[in-house]
C-alpha cells in the first residue's frame, strides 16, 4: 500500500506552479433553487418519522482507502470506497498493438473490493514519480516506442510522453473508448478520474509547463489535443461518473460536460503567510486554489450535478479533525472547505488510524455528500386494494447523491418478513442539499441559503393478494452492487427507524380483507425466516428481492415464518437452478425441474394444508441439494 510521500514544500510547489493559471474571477454566483416539490395527498394521514445520526459508511461517500491486493479493505474508521491507481502500460501490455486491451488487473481489484462490500474509485496513469511500489513510475505502454516522441523529467526522474503526438492521442481515445465500453455502469465502479495526462495522472506537469522562463519546456498537451481527451471521456462514459483535477483544463473542455473535478490537497494551508489552497482568496486561500479557480471559471456550483471528490491532503490526514471545525496551522477550516467544495468523497489513507467513535470525523462525513432522512410518511392507516403512499425525504449534506438507484417500497408482516414489494420511478437525484453556504465572492453575505426542498414522492401500489393482517410499510434503496456481493453496503437513512436489513420503516397498516384473492409473496431472505446448516444468502439480479437463499439441502434447511395459512392451499415456489432437483416441503416431496442456470427464475406448485392462523414453512433435502429460492407465494 503506497501513496505520495512528497514533502510539503514540494507539493506545494507543485500546486503553486503546476496549477493551470487562474483568470480575473467570474464567478456564476448563487444558483437558482431547484423545481419546489410536489404536495402530499391530503387524504393521507402524516407519520412523522425520527431524524437520526446517518451512517458513516454509506455507499458512494466518506472517506476512500487504498487498494493493496489481499489486504482487509474494511479495516481502519468504516469506509464505503476503495481507491486504486493503475499504470496506463499494465492494461496496454503489447507492444506491436495498442488496440489489445488487457483488464486483469483492472477486474481483480473490482472483484476484491466488490467481495468487500465496497465500491471503487480508480484512475489511469502514465507518469508516476517513484511508483507505487506495486504499480510503475513510467507507466508509457510498450507499443508507443518508435510511435511516440518521449521527453526526460529530470526533477521528477520520471519520463513523459509527447501529448501532443497524433499517434497518442488516437491511442488514448481508443483506449478511453474501450475503458468506458468495459466498465461504464459496472455496479463495481463509483467514480473515474480522468487520469492519463500529467504527473500522478493529475493533469499538470511541473515544473515542466507553461511557465517556461524557468528554462524548461512545457510537456503538456495542447488545449485542443486535451480537449479530445475530455470529450472521449465524455462519450464513453455515461452511467459512472467522472472528475477532472481542475476546472479550466484543455481550454474549460470540461467545464460544460457532465464531469466533475477532484481536489487532491483538500484543506491544506501553505507557505509564509499559510495560505489555503482550497478556500478561495475571499477566506485566506492562495491564488491558486482549487475554489480560486472554480470561481475564475464560474464553475462553483457545478456539484449540484457533477460530482466533486479528491484527496485530502497526505501531510494533514493523521491530524486534520483535531481542530474541527475551524482547522489549525496546516489543516485550513474544514467546515467551509467542505460546504463550499461540495466534495462527496475524498482518499483518506490515514483514516485507517481515526477512531470509530471520533464525533468530529463523524460530523465531517456526515456533512460530505449525501445525508437523506424522511421526515413524514403518508398513507391510510388501514387499507385494501390500492394503496397510496408517499414519503418525504430531505438532504442535510452538501451535495445530492448522484446515481439512479432503485427506490422500492415494501410490506413487512409482523413476523419481520417482506411479503410484497414495488419499485417505484422515484429519482433521489432530485433531493438536493436544504442548504448552501455563500462565497464572499458572491456579495451577498456570509451565511447560508436555503437551496434544495424537501422532495415528496408518492405512489399508489396493488395490495392483491395481501392476506388481511397488521404489517408496516417499509423502504430501500437497492445498491446495485448487491446483485455482485452479498456484502454490498446498504444504503441507509438517517432516521432512528432504519433498520439493518436496508429497509427504512414507514409505519403501521392494517390490510383488510378488501385486499383481494391473489397469493402472498414471502422472500425467501427475509430476516425473519430461519436458515440452518450452510444455508446463505446472495445477491440474485433476476430475482425480486435482489437476493436469494442458496446452497439448500443436504442438512441446509429455510424455514418460511409469517406464512397466513388456514386450509388448503397452493403453495408456488419461485427458484433457480441449472439442473433438476428435490425437496421435502413441510415433509411433502417436491420436484423441481431445471430453470436454465442459476441466475434464471423458474416456478413449480404444489398444494399443502396448513394450518389457520401465521404458519411455517419449510424446505429440506437430508440427502440431496435442493435448488437456490427466491421466494414463495401462497395462494
Amino acid at each position: 500500500m503506497t501513496f505520495r510521500t512528497l514533502g510539503a514544500a514540494v507539493l506545494g510547489a507543485v500546486l503553486a506552479l503546476g496549477a493551470p493559471a487562474v483568470a480575473q474571477a467570474a464567478p456564476a454566483g448563487p444558483p437558482h433553487r431547484p423545481p419546489g416539490p410536489a404536495t402530499p395527498d391530503p387524504s393521507l394521514t402524516a407519520h412523522p418519522l425520527t431524524a437520526a445520526a446517518g451512517p458513516v459508511d454509506n455507499p458512494l461517500k466518506g472517506w476512500a482507502r487504498f487498494y493493496s491486493p489481499g489486504a482487509d479493505q474494511n479495516a481502519g474508521y468504516p469506509h464505503s470506497l476503495t481507491w486504486g491507481y493503475f499504470g496506463l502500460s499494465e492494461i496496454m501490455t503489447s507492444a506491436s498493438n495498442c488496440g489489445a486491451y488487457n483488464w486483469s488487473i483492472v477486474d481483480s481489484m473490482l472483484a476484491e473490493t466488490a467481495g468487500y462490500g465496497n465500491q471503487a474509485a480508480i484512475r489511469v496513469y502514465l507518469t508516476y514519480p517513484g511508483g507505487t511500489g506495486t504499480h510503475p513510475a513510467n507507466a508509457i505502454p510498450p507499443c508507443f516506442n518508435g510511435n511516440v516522441a518521449t521527453r526526460a523529467d529530470t526533477y521528477w526522474n520520471v519520463t513523459h510522453p509527447d501529448y501532443d503526438s497524433p499517434f497518442l492521442i488516437n491511442a488514448l481515445k481508443n483506449f478511453i473508448a474501450a475503458f468506458g465500453a468495459r466498465y461504464d455502469g459496472d455496479p463495481r465502479l463509483g467514480f473515474v478520474h480522468l487520469g492519463l495526462v500529467g504527473l500522478w495522472g493529475e493533469w499538470h506537469t511541473w515544473p515542466y509547463d507553461t511557465d517556461t522562463a524557468d528554462g524548461r519546456p512545457n510537456y503538456m498537451p495542447a488545449d485542443a489535443n486535451a480537449a479530445q481527451l475530455v470529450a472521449a471521456y465524455d462519450a464513453a462514459f455515461n452511467r459512472t461518473k467522472l472528475e477532472i483535477r481542475y476546472p479550466g483544463l484543455a481550454g474549460g473542455a470540461a467545464d460544460s460536460r457532465d464531469i466533475g473535478y477532484h481536489d487532491d490537497s483538500f484543506c491544506f494551508r501553505e507557505g509564509s503567510p499559510l495560505r489555503g489552497v482550497t478556500l478561495p482568496a475571499s477566506l485566506g486561500g492562495a491564488s491558486y486554489a482549487q475554489l480560486e479557480h472554480n470561481l475564475a471559471t464560474g464553475t462553483e456550483n457545478k456539484w449540484i450535478g457533477d460530482s466533486i471528490g479528491g484527496e485530502l491532503r497526505p501531510e494533514i490526514q493523521s491530524t486534520a479533525f483535531q481542530s474541527w471545525p475551524d482547522g489549525s496551522g496546516a489543516v485550513d477550516n474544514l467546515k467551509a472547505c467542505i460546504e463550499l467544495l461540495h466534495p462527496t468523497w475524498m482518499i483518506n489513507e490515514q483514516s485507517g488510524g481515526y477512531p470509530a467513535s471520533d464525533p468530529n470525523v463523524a460530523a465531517g462525513v456526515r456533512l460530505m455528500g449525501y445525508n437523506l432522512s424522511a421526515d413524514n410518511a403518508y398513507f391510510k392507516d388501514t387499507a385494501s386494494g390500492t394503496a397510496t403512499v408517499g414519503v418525504r425525504i430531505g438532504n442535510t449534506g452538501v451535495a445530492p447523491f448522484y446515481y439512479p438507484w432503485t427506490v422500492t417500497l415494501g410490506l413487512k408482516n409482523s413476523g419481520g418478513a417482506v411479503v410484497r414489494t414495488w419499485d417505484t420511478p422515484w429519482d433521489l437525484r432530485t433531493v438536493q442539499p436544504l442548504t448552501i453556504r455563500d462565497f464572499p465572492d458572491w456579495n451577498t453575505g456570509a451565511g447560508y441559503r436555503d437551496f434544495g426542498y424537501r422532495q415528496y414522492f408518492q405512489q399508489n401500489v396493488d395490495l392483491s393478494g395481501i392476506a388481511a393482517g397488521g404489517y408496516q410499510w417499509v423502504l430501500r434503496v437497492k445498491n446495485p452492487l448487491e446483485a455482485v456481493s452479498g456484502n454490498a453496503r446498504k444504503f441507509r437513512f438517517a432516521n432512528a427507524a432504519q433498520q439493518a436489513d436496508g429497509w427504512l420503516g414507514l409505519g403501521a397498516v392494517t390490510v383488510g380483507t378488501g385486499g383481494g384473492t391473489g397469493p402472498a409473496s414471502y422472500e425467501a431472505e427475509a430476516p425473519a425466516n430461519t436458515r440452518t446448516g450452510g444455508a446463505t444468502v446472495t445477491a440474485c439480479a433476476a430475482c425480486s428481492g435482489g437476493a436469494k437463499v442458496g446452497w439448500l439441502g443436504n442438512g441446509a434447511t429455510l424455514t418460511f415464518t409469517g406464512v397466513t395459512g388456514g386450509g388448503s392451499r397452493t403453495v408456488t415456489f419461485h427458484y433457480l437452478t441449472a439442473e433438476p432437483r428435490t425437496a421435502t416441503v413441510n415433509g411433502q416431496a417436491v420436484t423441481f425441474p431445471a430453470t436454465g442456470g442459476w441466475d434464471t427464475v423458474g416456478t413449480t406448485s404444489t398444494t399443502l394444508t396448513l394450518p389457520s392462523g401465521t404458519t411455517t414453512i419449510t424446505v429440506a433435502n437430508p440427502s440431496g441439494w435442493a435448488p437456490d429460492l427466491d421466494r414463495v407465494t401462497v395462494g
